[in-house]
């Protein structure tokens, strides 16, 4: 389903060709979905554990990611809407995109070498909002990411967009010792920074990327120090290249 099914029915895909080498004991879809609708949370979960633990297996025999000296991971976070019709689908509603669906969070790792390997997901009801249930997501991703044993010195980056700008999420990653690249929302303390700088006295810079040591995410005071500096200038180059305390017009690191 994760992948594009349009229903459950679509499931019984598995149960023709070759797949009876790969999969034992593959039900018919009406059996399927008897058997998931008694699933709960808790049942969910331990599925996640199993995912899990398949994947860092399936990692130490085969060079899932391929990492250079010096590389980060890039870890991306994001939901898409899987469009289904008829009115009976569990879980189907309209959300964002005004589609009638089931929402998909997905977690990704990559490297410049590397095609994305999907380290988590969650299907979820299509009216979700995006950042519900990311901070658990973004924990599980980055544990996975540790016990794949890429090396003690290999950093993950977590990417994300606006949706996913919150405390919650932010500062899931940053416990998890990962960096952290989220575009910002243009609520009013950001416009507030973005307009006046100490160092521009008062002019409206034309950047939109800096570097920032202070992280407002769902409104926490509490200082974050820059992890991963981003180039710009102030009206042209600057010539002390990075600067610290500056907030973008459109992106935070």
């Amino acid at each position: 389903m994760l992948a594009g099914a349009d229903s459950i029915d679509d499931m019984n895909l598995l149960r023709h060709g070759g797949m009876g080498r790969l999969f034992d004991r593959t039900y018919a879809p009406s059996t399927l979905g008897s058997f998931l609708r008694e699933f709960r949370f808790g049942h969910v979960r331990q599925l996640d554990a199993v995912a899990s633990r398949t994947l860092v297996n399936l990692a130490s025999a085969a060079p899932l990611l391929q990492i250079r000296d010096g590389e980060r991971v890039m870890v991306d976070v994001d939901d898409t809407i899987i469009e289904v019709h008829g009115y009976q689908k569990q879980g189907a509603s309209f959300g964002y995109s005004g589609v009638r669906g089931l929402n998909a969070l997905v977690a990704t790792a990559s490297t410049t070498t590397s095609a994305p390997v999907i380290l988590a997901q969650r299907l979820r009801q299509g009216k979700t909002g995006s950042p519900k249930g990311a901070a658990r997501i973004i924990a599980d991703t980055l544990a996975t990411l540790r016990r794949m044993d890429l090396g003690s010195s290999v950093r993950p980056l977590l990417r994300a967009d606006s949706a996913f700008y919150g405390h919650a999420t932010i500062g899931t990653a940053i416990k998890a010792d990962a960096d952290v690249s989220v575009t910002v929302r243009m609520d009013p303390a950001v416009k507030r920074r973005s307009r006046r700088s100490p160092r521009t006295g008062g002019r409206r810079s034309s950047t939109r990327t800096r570097s920032v040591t202070r992280s407002r995410a769902g409104g926490s005071r509490r200082p974050r120090s820059p992890r991963c500096p981003s180039q710009r200038s102030v009206h042209g180059r600057s010539p002390n290249g990075l600067k610290d305390d500056w907030w973008s017009n459109g992106s935070q690191t």
